[in-house]
């Protein structure tokens, strides 16, 4: 997320008198899966050899996105943005890493906006507590 998606989100929690919250996903980079067909090739890690018995350098094929792969983090919203769309997100047209969903519960109207970048997660809603939008939210995302 941009620092000026940050700015804005941060503002409309301001003016909308919502509670913001930021969530990091622990590894996250290892959550994303690559492409079918996909080959990806990096050196051997530190304490591995890096040359095989003939003197040719060894690579490794990665299986999964990793810390540090450039793909990773694209990987990861390859899996979370449909899910949150399955949710009922919406995905803002400017700022395409910020998603809205607004439901009645209980009778009231409750919204939750979503900033996502990678590994962290910046949430703003309008009501808290057993039964909210956010707290089914935050299950479910669990």
């Amino acid at each position: 997320m941009r620092p000026t998606s940050l700015r804005v989100l941060a503002a409309l929690a301001a003016w909308q008198r919502m509670m913001m919250r930021r969530r990091d996903f622990v590894a996250a980079y290892l959550q994303g899966e690559l492409q079918s067909g996909e080959v990806v090739y990096c050196h051997a890690p530190p304490g591995y050899s890096t040359y095989s018995a003939d003197g040719r350098r060894r690579v490794c094929r990665v299986e999964k996105p990793v810390y540090g792969m450039a793909q990773a983090g694209r990987r990861r919203q390859h899996s979370l943005f449909p899910w949150l769309r399955d949710w009922g997100f919406t995905q803002c047209k400017s700022y395409r890493c910020v998603f809205t969903v607004e439901r009645t519960v209980g009778g009231i109207t409750q919204r939750v906006i979503l900033g996502c970048y990678v590994d962290d997660l910046v949430t703003l809603y309008t009501h808290d507590g057993d039964g909210s939008l956010y707290d089914t939210f935050t299950r479910d995302l669990a």
